[in-house]
């Protein structure tokens, strides 16, 4: 057990406790609910050492595009992987400077040439601008609002040429019928949006639950879904 999350030393983990640490896996309250809900066999609020590592591998099952159920558990996945380093037990998932991004360059221009002719207002598409090319991908409307809100990486509600890129990229993705992770993979990561990993949890994965309601907002109600037909053109 980390000191992070029994600070007791009394083998179990309090509620509270976990909460503040699986937040840092980045994926959504929603999907971390339902991790909870699984490991606490008992309900009551506390995991001990063995439901704290199901809840761990059921995280790892959750980054890798699996379901989260008690089905996945005997599936292979690599470990699960969290946004704070002061931990051996964890892997980083911020120590991604080096890793090289996920898009290939020649798909890049496929998708900046989509992205242009969109008619950016300072380098930024809205979500109603990016929603019809998604929509042309005819994904299932939950895959769609999952992709965006990977791709919306600053939750600013809009799309930049490189987080169009990354919507674009997981359209594809599920078009060839590979999941659509639950949080981003580090190498999906832009280059322009990763962070120097000196800096404390530099990249906060898990928006509060009030930015994630403005999103939705600002959002077609499920917005972003690419279209095979423009790269065709």
């Amino acid at each position: 057990f980390s000191p992070q999350v029994d600070s007791a030393n009394a083998g179990r983990v309090l509620a509270s406790d976990a909460a503040v640490f699986l937040k840092k896996s980045g994926l959504t309250d929603l999907v971390l609910g339902k991790i909870w809900d699984l490991a606490d066999t008992d309900g009551k609020g506390i995991l001990n050492k063995q439901e704290f590592f199901v809840a761990l591998r059921l995280v790892a099952c959750a980054q890798n595009g699996l379901d989260v159920s008690l089905s996945s558990l005997n599936l292979p996945v690599p470990p699960p992987r969290f946004t704070d380093t002061s931990s051996p037990l964890l892997l980083s998932g911020t120590a991604s400077s080096d890793v090289p991004w996920a898009v290939k360059l020649e798909d890049k221009a496929k998708y900046d040439a989509i992205f242009d002719s969109l008619n950016p207002v300072n380098g930024l598409l809205s979500g109603d601008k990016v929603k019809p090319v998604l929509l042309n991908s005819k994904l299932p409307v939950d895959i769609l609002g999952r992709v965006w809100e990977l791709s919306d990486i600053d939750r600013d509600g809009m799309l930049d040429r490189d987080e169009f890129a990354v919507a674009m990229f997981l359209v594809y993705c599920a078009l060839e019928k590979e999941p659509v992770p639950m949080s981003l993979p580090a190498a999906l990561v832009p280059p322009s949006k990763r962070k120097p990993i000196s800096v404390p949890g530099a990249m906060p994965l898990i928006p509060s639950s009030t930015s994630t309601k403005e999103s939705h907002q600002s959002l077609p109600p499920v917005g972003i879904l690419a279209a095979k037909t423009p790269l065709t053109q």
